[in-house]
């Protein structure tokens, strides 16, 4: 199982205009085939005027699904270019559409191609990437007197609190990388002479800056 993976952060949207032919640009995260066929379908129907709706989409975090289309533009000047693009940015469950509005020139398969590479990396950079960790997400039970102490120490550990409930303990669910986990989880034994008690709640792909 990977650790990590890089994805796109939210949806995102740009416009390029070239010898008067306009590439209207659209990215979005796809964690599912069905989502990217989803999000095609809903630019399809938006722009149900255009001249072509060129797409590709990557998704499983090891890639697994790979598919692309030039919609009736010349082959390999579309859909191929796009996906290198989301190649060298790394990026997997992520689908990109570009429409075209034919501006009446001729751009020629050269022009096609950088046309549409760079109408591709308008909309990822739009987008905006976001690192995928594998991730643990804890419940952390912890004693009043102790909470302090624990509330300082947290800010100095790789975890985000997600939720905190002031009970009959302070209960915490603390979200960490994996690969941090055991480090935190024995830090937070040692600070608090095991007085703090953890349990998993799910492991998970979580969004983490760098």
């Amino acid at each position: 199982m990977m650790d990590e993976y890089l994805t796109l952060l939210k949806a995102g949207s740009d416009e390029y205009v070239v010898q008067k032919s306009r590439f209207l640009c659209d990215a979005a995260p796809a964690a599912t085939e069905e989502e990217a066929l989803l999000f095609l379908r809903d630019k399809k129907q938006r722009y149900r005027d255009a001249t072509h709706h060129c797409y590709a989409y990557v998704i499983g975090e090891n890639a697994g699904i790979i598919r692309y289309s030039d919609d009736g533009e010349p082959g390999g000047t579309a859909g191929m270019p796009m996906m290198e693009v989301i190649r060298a940015r790394q990026v997997v469950n992520c689908c990109v559409v570009i429409t075209r509005y034919f501006g009446g020139i001729l751009l020629g398969a050269g022009g096609l191609v950088r046309a549409y590479s760079h109408s591709c990396a308008l909309a990822l950079d739009r987008a905006g990437v976001a690192r995928m960790c594998l991730s643990r997400r804890m419940m952390v039970s912890v004693p009043y007197p102790l909470w302090d102490k624990v509330s300082y120490l947290l800010g100095q550990l790789p975890v985000r609190a997600e939720e905190t409930v002031f009970g009959q303990n302070v209960d915490l669910v603390l979200l960490m990388k994996e690969k941090d986990a055991e480090a935190v989880l024995a830090r937070l034994t040692q600070e608090t002479s095991a007085r703090a008690e953890a349990l998993l709640m799910d492991q998970c792909f979580a969004p983490w800056q760098e």
